[in-house]
Order: structure tokens, then C-alpha cells, then sequence
């Protein structure tokens, strides 16, 4: 799962909010700011973990920051280990 979302979601805290939240999931990924001031989310899992990572991203207070998301559904790569925050 691909998610760039887009708002108020840079310089806030979005990144580590995230990080903290997979910690909770069987989820495996990535968290990066985009250049146009996106917030890019790549994640690999079981389809009902991933929507469930989603959906708590929402309640652990980022709802407030995104105006939009784009999910882009695609197959695993199985290229990641663990979550971690790209710089």
C-alpha cells in the first residue's frame, strides 16, 4: 500500500506519529516527506492489518492535518524490515 497524503502534514510530527503507530501492526514500510510537501507512506502487510494501520493513523491525531490521501494498492515486495522514517 502507497499512501501520499497531503495538508498540513509536514513540520508536525506526522513522520514519528506514524513510526509509533506501525509499532502496533504487523506492517512493515516506510515514511517520507515529498519534496511538494507530501507525506509519502509505504507499506507492506496483510491487507486488513494495513486498512486497520490506516484507520489508526487517523485517530492518533493526524485527521486534523490531512486534507487528502492517494492509496495506491500494489503487491509486496517483501523489501523492507521493519518501519522505519526516510530522510
Amino acid at each position: 500500500m502507497t499512501v501520499r497524503y497531503s495538508g498540513h502534514v509536514q513540520g508536525v510530527g506526522f513522520r514519528y506519529t506514524t513510526k509509533t503507530v506501525a509499532t502496533g501492526f504487523e506492517i512493515t514500510g516506510t515514511v517520507r516527506n515529498l519534496p511538494d510537501g507530501r507525506v509519502e507512506l509505504v507499506a507492506e502487510g496483510a491487507q486488513a492489518e494495513l486498512e486497520a494501520f490506516q484507520f489508526e493513523l487517523r485517530q492518533a491525531g493526524l485527521a486534523g492535518f490531512i486534507r487528502d490521501e492517494q492509496v495506491i494498492w500494489t503487491d509486496a515486495k517483501n523489501e523492507f524490515r521493519g518501519f522505519e522514517i526516510v530522510r
